[in-house]
């Protein structure tokens, strides 16, 4: 082999090593793009997580809300259906069960898990989009939403479409994180948490007043609201 061979084996053994390393990163930045901004079965694992039955303390938080067989409640963003399953115990038979999520994936594990208890008769799975509940008028004794307040605070028609959901007597129950140091640390910014102070004066603007606050659980705000 002449020093022109040499020469030219080894240009073309660099460029195929670059263009290796090239078609490894392209793969690898292909690979990153095919997912979502936040991966939802990696969601659904933090969901129900069982070290969140700690500072939840979701038993305690059914028998606050004292449920009676033959209610209707909507569990609005329900998610994984980590409340779900328990409205849906709580209900009885004659009662029954609206889970509201705009994530059909979410949805779908929600109805599994019922499913799996036997019970996924007691619930309906409702797609809702961000700026509707998707609730019948005067059908729904209690809504509840736990984490969720933040994704929908400024949407004033939203709360009016809320209140208008409700049966005489009916509550709405916000469950949510503080925004400051009580909250402890969180998987997320906490500049999208919404003040206790700041979600009464809102609710207030739609017509629904606070009734009743309990203060058992450590990281989050648990208000009761009644409309006027």
């Amino acid at each position: 082999m002449n020093i022109e061979s040499i020469i030219s084996f080894t240009r073309q053994s660099r460029l195929g090593h670059w263009c290796l390393l090239l078609a490894f990163l392209l793969t690898g930045l292909t690979a990153g793009c095919s997912h979502q901004p936040w991966d939802i079965d990696t969601y659904i694992q933090n969901l129900e997580r069982p070290e969140r039955d700690e500072y939840q303390q979701p038993e305690k938080v059914i028998e606050a809300l004292n449920i009676m067989p033959g209610m209707v409640v909507a569990d609005v963003g329900a998610g994984s259906g980590y409340f779900t399953r328990r409205f849906a115990k709580a209900v009885g038979e004659t009662g029954h069960v609206l889970a509201v999520d705009i994530e059909q994936k979410m949805l779908d594990y929600n109805k599994q898990e019922l499913e799996k208890l036997g019970i996924a008769n007691r619930a309906s799975f409702i797609l809702a989009k961000p700026d509707d509940p998707s609730l019948s008028q005067n059908s729904v004794d209690l809504v509840f939403l736990c984490n969720a307040y933040h994704h929908v605070e400024h949407h004033a028609d939203y709360w009016a479409k809320i209140k208008s959901a409700l049966k005489p007597n009916g509550r709405v129950i916000i469950v949510d994180f503080y925004h400051d140091e009580r909250s402890g640390k969180l998987s997320f910014s906490k500049h999208h948490l919404v003040p206790r102070e700041r979600v009464i004066e809102n609710m207030e603007k739609v017509g629904l007043t606070l009734s009743k606050e309990h203060t058992f659980l450590p990281r989050q705000y648990f208000l009761e609201f009644k409309g006027s």
